[in-house]
């Protein structure tokens, strides 16, 4: 049939029930196993003398996110910090991914609250006294609202504010911390915030969306242009990457334009200083003036990527349709609780990829891999063989990557806790430990306790 998906249908390794997850000792030496979590999606954030951030406007306007739900208490991570690091110090991870609120260390964007530097100060203290290496993303959606109101990612200030906030933070735990990334998910950051409207500020404009992705690459390489300067190293970000791949034969233009807004236009500019022309192709008449200056603060040199995967995406071509004239389609592998194919292959494409054409032999850390599921605790205890199998699946992938000569180091799951999951609310539970969102109790995955048999072995 002339619609048919020109890829291979058979399921991929780590679908299937009940498949193991590699042991530790099955990694290079030194391979780091972590998990990972974000500051507005388990702290809580009503307390601490936080600002309002564009995350609470926008779930508190209707259709936005499921049941208007915010992240106003979360997982009230603030005030049980010290138990959930225990989990992971008690899952055998070594590391621990978080990030820094900018509205609750800034609530105005610009003046410093020292409750929020004294929380993570004591925070990372934490990490330390469990043996557990910190690493920070300093920036991970939760705009201070007051920096909204002039523009937010609009607004070329809001990438200089952002130095001024990075410089802020590893000013206080900076001398703590093994490895810093500037902002997660820029492409989050902009076009699926602004161009597809499905995250804070919620905008669908293509001037808005081009705007926003050169700035926070901007962002990015102020930041690490400012760290850098004052002696601070193992800087890095953190880039959301999909395998795009072809709906039918003959996609090829459809393929390069997904592939170049996705993905191309955020590591292409970190590592050559240039945007794909696949994507200038319909965002250059939407930059800023003068875009080309910033090209060299932009690739100002890394140290380290980080790269999160979740699924790959299969795209076809518009005809007589607007830029950028592509639509994905469902695909037929198994899918998570989010919908999404389960598709670990990628996951190895992907940072083979990164070390081939644009990293080299720069280190490479999975930052987020993990899968939503629909758990539920019964008897005290949560099930999530489908969970065990996916991480099985995906580890197995990042070997091969390695196997490939990529250059990875690393491996964090997202996420530690069930938690505020953005649009979604808290109905998508990605955790290796259930949270009870209304008592609040956490309850370990059996899928936590098959990574701590592996990390063991």
């Amino acid at each position: 049939m002339s619609d048919a998906i020109c890829i291979d249908r058979s399921p991929e390794p780590g679908t299937a029930r009940n498949v193991p997850i590699p042991p530790r000792s099955s990694f290079p030496e030194g391979f780091v196993f972590g998990a990972a979590t974000a500051a507005y999606q388990i702290e809580g954030h009503k307390f601490g003398g936080a600002g309002s951030s564009h995350w609470d406007s926008f779930a508190a306007t209707p259709g936005n996110v499921v049941r208007r739900e915010d992240g106003s208490l979360a997982c009230d991570h603030y005030h049980r910090w010290e138990s959930d690091l225990d989990l992971i110090r008690d899952g055998g991870f070594d590391a621990y991914r978080f990030s820094t609120s900018w509205a609750r260390v800034m609530p105005d964007g610009r003046t410093v609250n020292p409750e929020g530097l004294d929380f993570y100060d004591r925070l990372v203290d934490g990490m330390i006294d469990r043996g557990l290496r910190p690493f920070l993303t300093l920036y991970h959606w939760d705009l201070p609202s007051a920096l909204a109101d002039h523009g937010g990612w609009m607004n070329r200030d809001t990438a200089l504010r952002f130095a001024d906030f990075a410089e802020v933070v590893m000013a206080r735990i900076g001398d703590r911390i093994e490895r810093t990334a500037t902002i997660n998910e820029p492409w989050c950051v902009s076009w699926l915030s602004h161009y597809l409207g499905e995250q804070a500020p919620g905008l669908r404009d293509i001037r808005a969306a081009a705007r926003a992705m050169h700035h926070v690459q901007l962002a990015h390489g102020l930041g690490v242009e400012r760290l850098r300067g004052l002696g601070h190293d193992n800087l890095g970000i953190v880039l959301n990457l999909a395998d795009i791949l072809p709906f039918r034969e003959g996609e090829e233009k459809a393929v390069a334009t997904a592939d170049a807004i996705n993905n191309g236009f955020f590591i292409e500019s970190v590592a050559k200083g240039t945007y794909p022309q696949a994507a200038l192709e319909g965002l250059e008449p939407h930059l800023p003036a003068n875009w080309q200056d910033d090209m060299a603060t932009i690739s100002t040199p890394i140290d380290w990527l980080g790269v999160n995967y979740y699924s790959r995406g299969i795209v076809s071509a518009v005809p007589g349709a607007p830029w950028p004239a592509t639509k994905g389609h469902e695909g037929p592998l198994p899918k998570t609780q989010m919908g999404w194919e389960i598709y670990p292959e990628g996951l190895s494409n992907l940072l083979t990829r990164m070390a081939r054409d644009y990293v080299g032999d720069l280190p490479i850390y999975v930052t987020e891999n993990g899968m939503a599921w629909a758990d539920e605790v019964t008897d005290g205890a949560v099930t999530d063989a489908e969970r065990t199998s996916y991480i099985a699946g995906h580890l197995e992938a990042a070997r091969g990557a390695i196997k490939g000569g990529a250059n990875v180091k690393g491996f964090f799951y997202w996420s530690l806790l069930d938690n505020y999951e953005w649009a979604w609310g808290y109905e998508k539970r990605f955790g290796l430990i259930h949270v009870d969102f209304e008592t609040l109790e956490r309850t370990p995955k059996s899928s936590y306790y098959a990574l701590q048999a592996a990390l063991s072995g």
